[in-house]
């Protein structure tokens, strides 16, 4: 299987750190998280890789370079001139998934022990266009779904903002976890250009695709995303 980490993000909410560094590289009890996401691809069955790089991307390539790219064929996805955003960088890296078998995309400051082999399981027996990890961690925003695990929408409830592809009758709200199983026929159906992120996408799409809930609530999941959540992760991953 295939894989992408989406390493190419500002991390502001990482500072002071990310003034000087990439967040791919911030330590959680002396390894960085880029290192703990590829061990944990590599442990479950992922041997290619693609990763995005904008931000201070020569200490991420040199990074990789020094440690032999840690026993996996790794490919760079270079935004230089612009970050694209998830959505756009996703697009750029599409020339890496040809072999037409679904593949496994994740935020590099996510830390978590779903088990991936039941995540790809789950996505091939049902054949969504994509699906998403998600738990029920409170969170301000939450994607929407219906009694079937379909997306239908999504939700800010810190501004109110709400956007609905699939009316309901009812929803279930759930925290997305920044890990998609996604189908590579989702290629043809990207007309977006530029910057743009996968929830746009998910959201245009979500009328008229099958895209899915995969609930792993009870998993570890630690959004390393803020320098107090670093303190969190080191309890949970040695």
């Amino acid at each position: 299987m295939r894989a992408m980490i989406f390493a190419a993000g500002l991390g502001t909410r990482l500072r002071p750190f990310t003034d000087h560094h990439p967040k791919a590289l911030a330590q959680v009890n002396n390894k960085s998280l880029l290192q703990r996401n590829i061990e944990y691809l590599r442990f479950a069955g992922v041997s290619e890789i693609i990763i995005n790089v904008h931000h201070f991307a020569g200490q991420i390539t040199g990074f990789l370079e020094a440690n032999d790219n840690f026993g996996c064929k790794i490919l760079i996805s270079r935004e230089t001139e612009e970050l694209l955003e998830t959505g756009g960088g996703l697009k750029k890296a599409s020339w890496f998934f040809n072999d037409g078998q679904p593949f496994l995309v994740m935020n590099v400051d996510i830390l978590t022990n779903l088990n991936i082999p039941a995540f790809k399981k789950f996505h091939e027996l049902h054949d969504p266009l994509v699906s998403l990890a998600v738990t029920d961690r409170a969170s301000s925003r939450n994607f929407l779904f219906n009694g079937e695990g379909q997306l239908c929408g999504w939700k800010n409830s810190m501004s109110r903002q709400e956007r609905i592809s699939l009316p309901s009758e009812d929803y279930i709200s759930k925290a997305f976890s920044g890990i998609q199983m996604i189908n590579p026929r989702i290629f043809p159906l990207i007309e977006e250009q530029g910057k743009f992120s996968l929830v746009d996408l998910y959201l245009r799409l979500a009328g008229n695709h099958p895209i899915l809930a995969y609930d792993h609530s009870g998993d570890i999941l630690v959004d390393v995303g803020k320098p107090e959540m670093i303190l969190l992760a080191e309890k949970q991953f040695s």
